[in-house]
């Protein structure tokens, strides 16, 4: 015997069947369209910082405006290296590689001499030979004597003797930069901290310009950093960038700004207050300029 489901039966089964298969497909196309309205994610490239001019500034502020001669142009030419790694003159990497934003791409020499000062002066010297300026290089040696570029490339070649400074003319004439870079090492050996309060007085923060020093003298230490840019924000505020060498000889690197959660090279500061950087605490009014 065959058993019929009666026919109230058979129109229910049928009237849920096609409800189901109306909400099985209805399920379906939804999910497609919401696939076509989905944005196309492309896919990003971060442009690399290969220069100095090329770090961003933060939002809402513009770089200083400099002429194409000042210090501030130069600085913002100079190229950062790829890797971002700070080296020691021996061609180590730094036990700390936490302090730099970005490294400069200039030779640290082979020698333990390019320290915290030298690297500032060899930014100052750099560019002042770069740019003609042979006969305003010079610096001052502990002893209080000066070093001038122009006699050393005139062969004179110098040495510190009881104290003083004797100059021989041993050498031909030669204002090379590889025989610039022998004279600078022999400012690094003979000069510091010390001998650059001899070079720089201080100036208000409302006047800093790329070019400028936070410096201080020390016993038997003292720092200096350089202020590679600056920054004005709609206001008038200023921020700025900081470079540094440091103990022993290593790469001359931009400093992060420790005082920010953010991965950031620029500074603020109330210059009657501390300056904070990575590896060193400037005391208050230590900004300067070289004389």
């Amino acid at each position: 015997m065959i058993y019929q489901l009666p026919k109230i039966s058979l129109i229910l089964v049928s009237l849920l069947s096609v409800l189901c298969l109306s909400c099985s497909g209805q399920s379906q196309d939804t999910t497609i369209q919401e696939e076509q309205d989905k944005p196309v994610q492309e896919t990003v490239t971060e442009v690399p910082i290969t220069s100095i001019g090329e770090i961003p500034p933060p939002e809402g502020f513009e770089r200083l405006s400099v002429d194409s001669n000042h210090i501030g142009n130069y600085f913002r030419q100079l190229s950062l290296k790829s890797d971002n790694v700070v080296y020691l003159f021996n061609g180590q990497e730094k036990g700390n590689q936490h302090a730099q934003y970005r490294v400069l791409d200039i030779d640290v020499g082979t020698r333990n001499l390019q320290q915290c000062a030298d690297a500032v002066m060899r930014l100052r010297a750099d560019y002042l030979y770069h740019s003609g300026r042979h006969d305003e290089i010079g610096f001052h040696f502990t002893n209080g004597e000066y070093a001038a570029w122009s006699k050393y490339a005139n062969g004179y070649r110098g040495r510190i003797v009881n104290n003083h400074l004797q100059w021989n003319r041993i050498a031909k004439p030669d204002s090379s930069y590889s025989t610039f870079r022998k004279y600078l090492n022999l400012v690094y050996s003979y000069a510091g901290t010390a001998s650059m309060d001899k070079e720089v007085e201080p100036i208000p923060f409302s006047d800093i310009q790329p070019g400028d020093v936070f410096h201080q003298t020390g016993r038997p230490y003292g720092h200096a950093v350089t202020v590679m840019d600056v920054v004005v924000g709609s206001n008038g505020d200023r921020q700025f960038m900081l470079a540094q060498s440091y103990m022993p000889a290593q790469s001359i690197h931009i400093l992060q700004n420790p005082n920010t959660n953010q991965n950031s090279c620029w500074y603020s500061w109330d210059e009657t207050k501390e300056l904070i950087t990575p590896e060193w605490i400037f005391p208050a009014r230590s900004l300067k300029r070289w004389k």
